[in-house]
């Protein structure tokens, strides 16, 4: 199979495995987008083998759970094996499988699994610059909502004068999570990349603040 059927392939099982899950901050455009990430930093840092971080990437979010779900942690090991059993009865090169199982297990932040191989870096930047720029904007709000938070404190948006809580109020997690991403990304271009797409979060921020006053 070429990559792009590959690809075609990876994608229905991960909607037959979704079914009617809805999570518009994970869904195929974000697997897409990942992919698309995944590409350009391994192209920049070369040594990594595609087959492995097409698999990776399409499969990183197979188990899919809530942020406040209190199995959150054990999501991407969820992911991992699911997709390297589902991987294993479709002719995917046995070998290649443990690759696939540590970029997925690794990539998430919860996890707290360090990556230690080229895809496993990769996939784990890749992901995480989608919480940066226009993007980390729009899903920072949208999980936001939907976990029940406020865009922000009206009194002090900024938390100057009191505890950063990003349960509380969606513009504390620019703090609290996102720009802290930069200095965690695991290869150069993940690392030029996500410094892009900071200082597009602190542009946004600026304007906010002027807007609100």
């Amino acid at each position: 199979m070429t990559l792009t059927q590959r690809q075609a392939a990876y994608e229905a099982e991960v909607l037959r495995r979704w079914q009617d899950q809805s999570d518009g901050a994970h869904d195929l455009g974000h697997l897409r987008r990942v992919w698309r990430n995944c590409q350009t930093i391994a192209l920049a840092e070369g040594g990594a083998d595609t087959e492995v971080l097409l698999a990776a990437a399409f499969f990183h979010d197979l188990v899919n759970l809530p942020k406040n779900h209190p199995e959150r942690a054990q999501a991407s090991r969820l992911s991992a094996r699911a997709a390297v059993d589902w991987l294993a009865t479709q002719g995917f090169p046995a070998e290649k499988l443990p690759a696939v199982e540590h970029a997925i297990a690794a990539h998430s932040f919860s996890a707290a699994i360090p990556p230690e191989t080229t895809e496993a870096r990769i996939l784990q930047d890749a992901d995480r610059l989608e919480a940066l720029g226009a993007l980390g904007i729009a899903r920072m709000f949208y999980v936001a909502g939907a976990m029940g938070g406020a865009l922000f404190d009206a009194d002090d948006p900024l938390a100057s004068h009191r505890p950063l809580d990003d349960r509380a109020f969606a513009l504390d997690h620019i703090e609290v999570k996102l720009l802290p991403l930069v200095h965690a990304m695991q290869t150069t271009e993940g690392r030029r990349m996500a410094e892009e797409g900071a200082d597009w979060l602190m542009s946004f921020r600026s304007r906010l603040l002027r807007e609100i006053g």
